[in-house]
């Protein structure tokens, strides 16, 4: 099975989970518990704008627990704002106001319900620290991933927002 946490966009061989039921969703739930879901049942994670919901406390064992899910060889894809891109974004001396509420937004969330508020902001450095103390090896940084067209790929004044990774969980005894 392949998981798309935070969708509701329909596409082949791939099964929704988001935190709100509705149309286009197979599965509700957190992305903070996949507690539904067997260990080693899962191929494939692919969570765009998700991870920095997550409070930042509690980042280590999400991604511990998606690694549970994840078969043996299976791949975690994880797109989230790079909060270095987007200060740099938001201290342009040529910033407009209105630009930089928009980064605030991207950095802090749109707020506009209860599930629209950003808890943590990543970078490689500590986005790549608690995928490995989850156990994930390979990672690699992408500029995309082909696989949905959707905030992965955003751009703000052409600039890409996005901090796109791939992660492993290693075969069994490795």
């Amino acid at each position: 099975m392949k998981l798309h946490i935070g969708s509701t966009a329909r596409s082949e061989g791939w099964h929704n989970l988001d935190i709100v039921p509705g149309p286009g969703v197979d599965y509700v739930g957190d992305c903070k518990s996949l507690a539904q879901f067997s260990e080693n049942s899962i191929e494939t994670i692919y969570a765009s704008h998700v991870l920095e919901h997550v409070p930042y406390r509690q980042t280590e064992a999400v991604l511990k627990d998606w690694f549970r899910v994840l078969i043996p060889g299976g791949e975690v894809m994880i797109s989230v704002p790079d909060l270095g891109v987007l200060a740099q974004l938001y201290l342009h001396p040529q910033a407009s106001p209105q630009d930089r509420v928009s980064v605030m937004q991207m950095m802090f969330g749109g707020q506009m319900d209860d599930f629209d508020f950003h808890c943590v902001g990543f970078n490689d450095e500590l986005l790549g620290m608690w995928l490995r103390q989850a156990g994930f090896v390979e990672l690699a940084r992408v500029e995309k991933f082909g696989v949905f067209e959707d905030t992965s790929t955003m751009q703000f004044h052409g600039v890409p927002i996005s901090l796109n990774v791939k992660a492993r969980k290693p075969l069994a005894g490795r």
